[in-house]
């Protein structure tokens, strides 16, 4: 099994960056597909990006697609999400997930972290 904690959220103007990290801790790291997904009041769970377990696939949702970009470094345990053009509607918590594949959905994960909190102010 594998634990895994986000950092790298922030308050940040519009047209600003973050980059997410999400540190696992595991022996069996390289082994899993990682997925961002994120979170607002009133809405569901919603993915936005996934990587293989060896890095050599990505998926995003579409409204994510050119301005964000997953990526892992299985030496460090660790998978990022670096997000540019932040617009508003980005707003909201941001966790990462472990699973077997390349899912989209949040059930297709197995391990989840506790999430860190992205703002982005006009």
């Amino acid at each position: 099994q594998v634990q895994l904690v986000e950092s790298g959220g922030g308050l940040v103007q519009a047209g600003g960056s973050l980059r997410l990290s999400c540190a696992a801790s595991g022996r069996t790291f390289s082994s899993y597909g990682m997925g961002w997904f994120r979170q607002t009041p009133g809405k569901e769970r919603e993915f936005v990006a996934a990587i293989s377990y060896n890095g050599g696939r990505t998926y995003y949702d579409d409204s994510v697609k050119g301005r964000f970009t997953i990526s892992r470094d299985n030496a460090k345990n660790t998978v990022y999400l670096q997000i540019n053009s932040l617009k508003p509607e980005d707003t909201a918590i941001y966790y990462c997930a472990a699973g077997p594949g390349l899912g989209r959905t949040f059930y297709e994960y197995n391990f989840w972290g506790q999430g860190t909190q992205v703002t982005v102010s006009s």
